[in-house]
């Protein structure tokens, strides 16, 4: 069996006969192999570059980092605070192609370090080996050190997204109040005489309100005037007397909000009540809540 070396076909007979696919044919006895033979410096040529490859890119990362920070200092841990942003931005790349090149160049190092004749550079071999498993060490790190910092954020994140609506709700409701002399009845009643240009209030679920009442306050019968008083007191406001809500007057309110699933009536979920709001798992443990100050409100 013979295999041409021009197309590679594999037939029967001589190659000096000629290829019965390209007919090609051999004009004379293969070349011997030269008495000495220079050793290669491709392999550790790629370990070398990948190496430099890896610190280069992370170094720029963090310097980019550091000018975006733009603190107008560059101590010792505004560079480590850099170099995280960096590790945290290429982390979805840098892992996964860290971890092929320091499993194939362990490989590449090991048979230029078992053939010296054969491959030479083992010097240049092990710097850029050292270099890549450095560089990918080192992200592991800032990115292992800096996780319960993340996790916090992101719980400071969903946190914000609960204060943002219930700020709006609370806003809209002392807005009726100050309207109507009382809460609203039902959230529906908010809806149609409170305004909601961002669609804040429509995303809220109507079911988590509940509206109650200390002392039920009848006013559908206007008071009694007193019998020979010479002055008697004038509305300034035509609208007072047509302000004043007829039947309950609901003085309490209770807000309830999803939590992280999105879904209300479970554990996560946040409880606002008469200003204050806090987590269902913290009104059993008796907390604290967050109230909204009257500050906050003004436009």
């Amino acid at each position: 069996m013979t295999i041409c070396p021009c197309c590679g076909f594999k037939f029967h007979g001589a190659l000096s006969s000629g290829c019965k696919q390209c007919g090609a044919r051999a004009v004379g006895e293969p070349l011997p192999k030269p008495d000495h033979e220079l050793p290669s410096y491709g392999r550790a040529f790629v370990l070398a570059v990948s190496g430099s490859l890896a610190v280069i890119v992370f170094v720029v990362q963090t310097v980019v980092a550091l000018i975006q920070r733009d603190t107008g200092s560059f101590g010792f841990w505004e560079w480590v605070a850099s170099a995280e942003t960096a590790a945290w931005r290429l982390k979805w790349v840098s892992i996964p192609v860290m971890f092929v090149a320091v499993w194939f160049g362990r490989k590449l190092y090991r048979s230029i370090r078992l053939q010296p004749e054969r491959f030479c550079g083992l010097q240049h071999a092990r710097t850029g080996l050292v270099a890549t498993s450095t560089v990918a060490l080192l992200i592991a790190i800032l990115i292992g050190v800096t996780v319960p910092a993340r996790l916090r954020q992101r719980e400071m994140a969903k946190e914000a997204a609960i204060m943002a609506d219930w700020y709006t709700f609370q806003r809209a409701l002392l807005e009726y109040q100050q309207k109507y002399k009382s809460f609203p009845a039902d959230y529906q009643d908010l809806l149609e005489r409170i305004p909601d240009p961002d669609g804040t209030l429509a995303s809220l679920d109507p079911s988590g309100y509940r509206p109650s009442a200390d002392v039920a306050v009848v006013t559908t019968q206007k008071p009694r005037r007193l019998r020979g008083a010479v002055i008697r007191n004038a509305s300034i406001s035509s609208t007072d007397d047509n302000d004043e809500p007829a039947g309950l007057s609901f003085t309490k309110y209770v807000m309830r909000f999803p939590g992280e699933d999105k879904v209300l009536g479970t554990d996560d979920d946040w409880i606002g009540r008469d200003g204050i709001i806090m987590k269902l798992s913290d009104v059993a443990k008796g907390g604290v809540g967050r109230s909204m100050s009257a500050g906050a409100l003004q436009p």
